[in-house]
């Protein structure tokens, strides 16, 4: 029915703003639907600056750079949803976005295969001693040599975390011929061959490469320690492109001046750099054998192509339909379309006597619900209503009032 694409609130109304330089692919999802007031900005902005644009902002698209607080969230009144275009979340207050009704996207698999190459490439250039050779040629100095390069066929690859990204990695190691063990807080089905270990002290102990696929919690800073890289085997090579905290790099380098570990790749680091340009700095610079990288892992044109596909259709589906599938804040409804309908979506606290409350003055003024859906979290919960035509201004104006509400909006 052509009227379910339309949203109550008139589609030039509707503000959005994309920060980072997000793919255009996102900008073209909503110019094509008629959402004309898209603004792109290259780069992040400064919470002051930030604050002043989000008193009119209704989505709002960001990466990693950019940080919501508590103080950013509460200035943003008409925010209806978020969109992290990127793996993870952790820039944005997800308890604050959940108490204010603001549903919270990202795109946790859509970068998974340009990570798992770049570990495969690096583990290859590392085992080889490629860095030590470029470097020595750029200097003039020919370093024609077999001594201590090594194929990575029949090596063994350990990888700690078996995710998205670790298991896609697991999956390429083997068709290079590669044996696969890994180590996860998890119980995960092994792929292809690959087989778990019951510590993580086995895998770094049994493996030539050692691969991080892991998330930036408490639990995992300094993962990679002076007390467990002594169990490395000799000669062995390390690979980080997980979370800039997770390794202790001042005792890796150590470990690479004694010859211990004989190479490394890190993407992340503890304190990056808010813009390109010459400010970066680290312990690790100047390394032999050591590929550096600029927090790239999943930055190719495919990764941020489907990044941008993938949250922005979720930022859509929320906007016009109000499916909140993939959401981190806002319970997750798929729901059908019922004909001669208005859907109105009702974010309240999660306390008892809303839904009664809901039925209650709706049945009191004589308004039909044709369809009705719940659904809860720890925090809040999600009503979405399908209701007569002739009466839906009339249930919003009454759902509004029911003691609980956070946030009502009338779709369609």
């Amino acid at each position: 029915m052509a009227e379910n694409n339309l949203t109550s609130f008139p589609k030039e109304k509707i503000n959005i703003l994309f920060l980072e330089n997000i793919n255009r692919a996102a900008v073209k999802r909503f110019k094509d639907a008629g959402y004309d007031s898209v603004t792109l900005l290259p780069a992040s902005l400064p919470a002051e600056e930030l604050k002043k644009h989000l008193k009119n902002v209704h989505l709002l698209g960001i990466r990693s750079k950019t940080h919501l607080t508590r103080e950013l969230l509460e200035a943003a009144p008409k925010l209806q949803a978020i969109g992290c275009f990127c793996i993870g979340t952790n820039q944005v207050d997800l308890d604050t976005a959940m108490e204010l009704g603001i549903s919270v996207f990202n795109a946790p698999y859509s970068n998974t295969r340009s990570v798992a190459e770049l570990v495969i490439a690096s583990s290859i250039m590392l085992i080889r001693k490629i860095p030590d050779k470029n470097k020595a040629l750029h200097e003039g100095v020919w370093m024609k040599e077999s001594k201590g390069s090594h194929e990575v066929r029949g090596k063994t690859l350990g990888i700690i975390g078996y995710g998205n990204i670790g298991s896609q990695v697991s999956v390429l190691a083997e068709g290079m011929g590669m044996k696969v063990i890994f180590y996860d807080i998890e119980t995960k089905m092994p792929l292809g061959n690959a087989v778990a270990k019951k510590t993580m002290r086995e895998v770094l102990s049994e493996a030539d490469i050692v691969t991080l696929h892991v998330p930036g919690l408490p639990s995992t800073v300094n993962l990679i320690n002076k007390n467990n890289l002594k169990y490395f085997k000799k000669g062995a090579v390390l690979i980080n492109y997980a979370r800039g905290n997770v390794v202790d790099l001042p005792a890796l380098k150590k470990e690479l001046e004694a010859g211990n570990i004989s190479g490394a790749a890190i993407d992340v680091f503890p304190e990056e750099p808010e813009k390109n340009g010459p400010d970066f700095s680290s312990i690790m610079c100047g390394m032999p054998n050591v590929i550096l990288t600029p927090h790239v892992g999943g930055s190719t044109e495919e990764a941020q192509e489907n990044i941008g596909e993938d949250v922005s259709g979720k930022l859509f589906n929320y906007l016009e339909s109000g499916i909140t599938t993939g959401s981190h804040t806002v319970p997750a409804l798929n729901l059908p379309a019922h004909p001669n309908t208005h859907r109105i979506l009702h974010i309240h606290k999660n306390v008892p006597g809303v839904l009664s409350a809901i039925n209650s003055e709706l049945s009191k003024h004589h308004i039909n619900i044709a369809g009705q859906y719940l659904k809860t979290n720890e925090s809040i919960g999600y009503v979405v209503l399908d209701v007569e035509k002739r009466i839906s201004k009339e249930a919003l104006r009454l759902l509004r009032e029911v003691p609980g509400t956070i946030k009502v909006r009338l779709l369609y």
